[in-house]
């Protein structure tokens, strides 16, 4: 049962950014990092092996004269996600 696991999510902190995004239409990395309670260095190195994968969309833009970076989840990100959680299900035996 463990092989429908995916490896991708092993990772607490992309266990979490998952979590956020797939409930979430857009997240900017302050919020992503206040919620997850993460360093900005780990939080991007877990977001870029996402984006990697193409679980997570990247928007870069101007707010006024501030940069803003925004995640959001694919669609095929949060595919993989859900089947990743309902693979924990099967783990998890029921009454």
């Amino acid at each position: 049962m463990i092989e429908l696991l995916n490896k991708a999510f092993e990772s607490r902190v992309r266990l979490g950014i998952m979590a956020v995004l797939v409930v979430n239409e857009w997240v900017d990395h302050a919020r992503l990092k206040e919620l997850l309670g993460v360093t900005d260095g780990n939080l991007a190195s877990h977001l870029s092996a996402l984006e990697e994968l193409k679980y997570v969309q990247v928007r870069k833009r101007f707010i006024g004269k501030r940069p803003n970076t925004s995640y959001k989840g694919t669609v095929s990100g949060t595919k993989a996600f859900r089947s990743h959680l309902d693979a924990i299900e099967k783990l998890i035996p029921k009454n």
